[in-house]
Parts: C-alpha cells; structure tokens; sequence
C-alpha cells in the first residue's frame, strides 16, 4: 500500500464536493467555514486568494492552490475588488450581514454570471478528519500554490469538461479526478518543499520506500526489523540505519506510531471495542494496547474516546 494512497483514502469522511465558478470582474467571494483542505485551480483568467485577514496571493491560469485547515478565505478576481459575498453554513451573505438569495446557478456543479472576459475556477472542498489527515497535511503550510504545469494541465482541462455534466456515476468520475489533482499537487509542492514530510521523502529510497509500503498494507502484522531488512534485501544493521536515517524514527517506532493513528480514529469514529480496536490495531490483547496507546497520547483509550468523561 503507497504511504500517501494509504492517507488520502483513510483521512477522507465523504465524497468531496466540486464546484466551477464562471464570473465576470469584478467578483468576490468569502468562504466563512472552509473545510480543512480546500483545492482551487485557476482555469481561465486570474484570480487572487486571501487567508482571513492576510496579503492576497495571485493566481495565474493553471495555478492550483491548497488551503489547509478550516480557516476563511476569499477569492475574487482583483485584491482589489470590495467583498461582495460570504458563504457562511451553505448561505449566501452580503457585506451588511444580510442573507441573499440571489441564485447563481448556470448548469450542474456551476455557478456565477457567465459571460465573455469570465473567471474559470474550480473549487473543491474536501472532508478530512482524525488523526490521519493530520499527518497527511502536517507538513503543508496554509497555503500553498503549485504553478500551472504540463502534468497538471491535461487533468484538470478534463475535470474542467466533467464538471458541468450530469451523468450517472458523475460524482465517481469527479472525485477520482479531483484526487489525481490533488496528488499531483502534493506531488508538485513537496519536491519544491524545504521540508517535505519524511516519509515522503522517503518513498524515493527502493528499500525504504518498500519497507513503508509493506508496513502500511500491513499494520498488524507482528513487523520485526530483520523480517522487513529481509523483504528489502538489506543487514538488519544496514536497514535499520537507513530508514531511521530518512524517515526520522526507527522501523517499529514508525509502525507504533502510525497503529495509534488508525486507533484513534477508531475510537472516535466507531463503536468497536477496545478490544476489538486492539486486534485492528496489531496487538494481541486490550491491555497491553491500553498501555501502548497512553503512553502515545497521554490518555486512556477510553479517556480519548470520551474527552469529556
């Protein structure tokens, strides 16, 4: 299993929604509420985002920006131009605090006025939660722009013809293709990255990168580190300097670490037993995973299920 595969599909609550915004300058939107990753790409036109209260950040045609954490941000075509709308719990705002109704509609999943000289942008709010987005958004900055570029041009030129039609299994196609923009931002920001996240940069290393590739299809296996030095044709001695080297943490302190991800999400987002989440998460019996698990997160398992006792 590919460490980052591995994030996206675990951190992900529900299908990501996928909005096109065609609109002539000048225009301004607010979004009050943002979900902790927000994807927006230029497709036509340009366009500035600005983080609450912060300096504005241009956006050329073909740009893509990742928004991170919930936080308000705006969209318009100028850093200039006044706040004209705020999308506040799924209501449309103007500037005086008073709802509006006004519709926007122009086809499915579009929105805005149309018309020659229009912005073209693609906005796509993802639902991530727990533990495990937090790892996969730990090492973004608020915000991060990836310039326009050849990978990225024919992806979302096809998300682009996608998003306005309504055909049966649309949202499929769409959340497929939103995650192919996704990954190749990701992809895109952390080679530029000063400081990508290790295990990423691990990934490059054939021996490295499979032992987290086997250790991430199995995360309950009872892993030893000669077992993995096997897999990947290294001396337990070689292997183990390696990937302490690239990913900052020896193997099975690696392994721990991510079992107390998945168990804390598990503990917050169903109803299984301790127990039973102590056999998911490669331990042989509830006690010895409470002890593992307290010492990770300071808490009980029960006490993190239950923050408020």
């Amino acid at each position: 299993m590919d460490v980052l595969t591995d994030l996206l599909n675990r951190a992900r609550a529900r299908t990501a929604l996928v909005r096109q915004l065609i609109q002539r300058p000048p225009w301004s939107v607010t979004y009050a509420d943002a979900p902790p990753l927000t994807v927006l790409a230029t497709l036509g036109g340009r366009a500035s985002i600005r983080l609450g209260d912060g300096a504005p950040t241009g956006l050329e045609p073909g740009d893509i920006a990742l928004v991170t954490a919930s936080r308000e941000h705006t969209i318009a075509d100028d850093p200039g131009t006044a706040d004209q709308v705020t999308i506040r719990g799924g209501r449309k705002y103007l500037p005086t605090g008073e709802p509006t109704s006004a519709q926007w509609l122009l086809a499915p999943r579009t929105h805005g006025a149309g018309g020659d000289g229009a912005t073209v942008l693609l906005r796509a709010a993802y639902e991530l939660h727990g533990e495990v987005s937090d790892r996969l958004l730990a090492r973004l900055p608020p915000l991060a722009v990836v310039p326009a570029g050849a990978r990225t041009d024919a992806t979302l030129a096809l998300l682009a013809a996608e998003v306005s039609r309504d055909e049966p299994g649309q949202d499929a196609v769409l959340t497929r293709l939103l995650d192919l923009v996704l990954v190749q931002a990701l992809r895109a920001w952390w080679a530029e990255a000063a400081n990508p996240p290790a295990w990423y940069a691990a990934l490059a290393d054939p021996a490295v990168g499979e032992a987290l590739r086997l250790l991430h299809a199995e995360p309950t296996r009872r892993w030893t580190v000669a077992e993995l030095a096997g897999k990947v044709g290294l001396s337990r001695a070689a292997f183990a300097a390696r990937f302490a080297a690239l990913v900052g943490e020896p193997p099975l302190t690696y392994l721990t670490g991510w079992r107390m991800t998945l168990a804390a999400d598990l503990l917050r987002d169903t109803e299984k037993t301790v127990a039973a989440i102590a056999g998911e998460a490669g331990y042989a019996d509830a006690f010895a995973f409470s002890v593992a698990f307290r010492r990770a997160r300071g808490v009980s398992p029960s006490e993190w299920r239950n923050p408020a006792g």
